[in-house]
């Protein structure tokens, strides 16, 4: 296995450096959020308050115990806004030295694939990789917000100052899936913009694929045959999961009078889109979730589960575990010994992978939601929704997560945190421990089903 790169060296396992990382974040995060200067009233916000702020800016969720606009001042938003753009970043590099410690390659440029014959990561590459993932961030950002401010400025005759304001926080939170947004309704007043709601779901869409996958697609993007299992997945993923939902949305809440139902066809069309973008977890609304029928939480709740992609932004257990378990289960549905993906074999080991990520997923997700229930009056479609939200750090909800309490205040952070860090480390973790046994037990069959 590839020896671990100076950086990591100090950490007993590098997946730690993520959780140590994380946890200074939100600490530091925590700490300027709770002086008097972050808040409009000139107050302290409160331990809670602020621990689960910090934790929902770093973690990229979007979750809010208070409206942003009004509670937090100036200094409070700008405080947010670096914690969602510090955990994006950090999200989008470690995830992808991560994959270039795992699978030895990138294909970045042919002086690290060169490095990959003999699995070793020199400081230069990181240095190299960690600005390539930078500059692409500022890019993707700095486009966002002209869109936005252009719009801010001629569509609805904001100050360029206030406008340019909107348009760079906005285009922050979208890129790095953060949610928080400057408005008591998140986004629903743009609900028929096609310039305000396309712009921040682009930024969402690309912010999720991660930088891999999109560095792949710039290069080979008419050549599919030579994309990797990565990048393949990925893609082929995320368009289903944007179509299906888009669909769904459609289909469910076409005639629901509190959402889609006053919007002509144009704009239910635009609404169901940015509806089925959002639960990759970028955390925005143009639709008020607490009037949506209980079939269209349920569809928000899966797509939330699955997230994004491994190396961007979005949360989840990502779009590439969802597809290597379809095509798991495909193959052995079909009674075949190996899972073949495109003209590549997944190895056993990653099958494991992807099969421990999911069903753990589940089970943190069944246990807090258990624990949410017991600790607040409110029902299992509200409760379940949240926790997934939570775990899969979206940032949507159906409008109780101030309302269940400390306690259940103090799960949330702790489910996005670990719905945060959680897959990635998980899966580096099991892909980087990788031990050889030198002998076979005698083979049993056993009755399954």
């Amino acid at each position: 296995m590839a020896a671990a790169p100076p950086f990591l060296a100090r950490f007993g396992h590098p997946t730690q450096a993520v959780a140590a990382g994380f946890g200074l974040a939100i600490g530091i995060g925590t700490a300027l959020l709770s002086l008097p200067v972050a808040t409009t009233t000139g107050e302290s916000a409160g331990w809670v308050t602020a621990i689960f702020t910090a934790a929902s800016a770093v973690c990229v969720t979007g979750l809010v115990l208070v409206d942003t606009e009004s509670h937090w001042s100036v200094f409070g938003e700008l405080v947010i806004a670096g914690l969602a753009q510090v955990g994006g970043l950090g999200i989008m590099t470690m995830a992808t030295l991560f994959t270039l410690l795992v699978s030895g390659r990138l294909g970045l440029r042919a002086r690290i694939a060169a490095q990959a014959e003999t699995k070793t990561l020199s400081m230069s590459d990181v240095r190299q990789l960690v600005r390539k993932v930078v500059l692409f961030s500022l890019v993707c950002e700095l486009v966002a917000a002209a869109v936005l401010t252009g719009r801010f400025v001629i569509g609805y005759g904001e100050p360029f100052a206030r406008a340019l304001y909107q348009g760079g926080f906005h285009a922050v939170m979208a890129f790095n899936s953060a949610g928080f947004t400057l408005w008591p309704d998140s986004l629903m007043r743009f609900v028929a913009d096609p310039w305000i709601c396309l712009t921040i779901a682009a930024a969402a869409i690309v912010g999720g694929l991660g930088f891999p996958v999109v560095f792949e697609l710039a290069r080979h993007w008419r050549r599919p045959r030579k994309w990797t299992i990565l990048t393949r997945i990925t893609v082929g993923a995320t368009v289903f999961l944007l179509v299906l939902g888009t669909l769904v949305f459609l289909a469910t809440e076409w005639r629901n009078p509190k959402t889609l139902g006053p919007l002509d066809d144009s704009g239910k069309l635009l609404a169901a889109f940015f509806t089925a973008v959002m639960p990759r977890s970028a955390g925005f609304n143009t639709l008020d979730i607490s009037q949506m029928y209980p079939s269209s939480w349920l569809t928000t709740d899966l797509l939330m589960f699955i997230g994004g992609g491994s190396a961007g932004t979005a949360g989840g257990i990502k779009v590439t575990t969802f597809g290597m378990l379809a095509f798991i289960i495909w193959a052995e549905m079909r009674g075949e010994s190996r899972v073949n993906i495109g003209h590549r074999r997944l190895p056993e080991a990653t099958q494991r992978q992807v099969i421990t990520i999911t069903v753990l997923g589940v089970a943190l997700v069944a246990f807090s939601t258990y624990l949410l229930l017991a600790l607040t009056p409110h029902g299992l479609d509200q409760v379940l929704f949240e926790v997934i939200s939570a775990f899969g750090t979206a940032g949507l909800s159906t409008g109780i997560t101030a309302s269940v309490g400390p306690a259940g205040h103090v799960l949330l952070a702790l489910l996005m945190f670990i719905g945060r860090i959680g897959p990635l480390t998980l899966g580096s973790a099991l892909a980087l421990n990788r031990r050889a046994r030198h002998y076979e037990l005698p083979e049993e069959r056993v009755i399954v089903g």
